[in-house]
């Protein structure tokens, strides 16, 4: 009778044959990949062509003096500046509703039309004009929600 298995062995790749391997793995990995790698080849040559490439192997050699030039860049007075007033900005427009931000974009985008057809029209305004205007209940809103603004921000301004 046969002696049982008491240890399996596993045949162990010399480093000729991982080789071997490796490349026809490579070799299978390019054929499937063909039409993309040669798109990033011709992409790098593009690149290569217009001096990118080497603007970039620069960049990269020199990459802590331009790390503190960048540095350097961002934190000047008009940079923090910006920054903050763009936080400043981002944190208001989280308190507006969207719905009376669009309506008001869209009025302002409609009287801007108006605005440059009277600048083709060249009619003059005279005090009976205005008289009359005032009447006219969509300028009436509108001088309604200047004013009501104007309240609204000098109430803000005092605190």
């Amino acid at each position: 009778m046969a002696k049982p298995i008491q240890t399996i062995q596993r045949p162990e790749q010399t480093e000729e044959q991982k080789k071997i391997q490796s490349l026809e793995n490579l070799l299978s990995g390019v054929a499937e990949n063909k039409d993309s790698l040669l798109e990033t080849l011709n992409l790098l040559q593009e690149l290569h062509d217009s001096g990118i490439m080497d603007a970039l192997g620069s960049l990269l050699k020199s990459k802590e003096k331009a790390a503190k030039i960048a540095v350097g860049q961002l934190t000047r007075q008009p940079v923090t500046n910006m920054i903050n007033n763009a936080m400043a900005a981002g944190g208001i427009l989280t308190e507006l509703d969207p719905e009376t931000t669009s309506k008001l974009a869209k009025s302002l985008t409609t009287g801007l039309q108006k605005a440059e057809q009277g600048l083709k029209d060249d009619t003059k305004i005279g005090l009976f004009d205005l008289m009359k205007a005032l009447k006219d209940p969509d300028i009436n809103r509108v001088l309604g929600f200047g004013f009501n603004l104007l309240k609204g921000m000098g109430e803000g301004l005092k605190e």
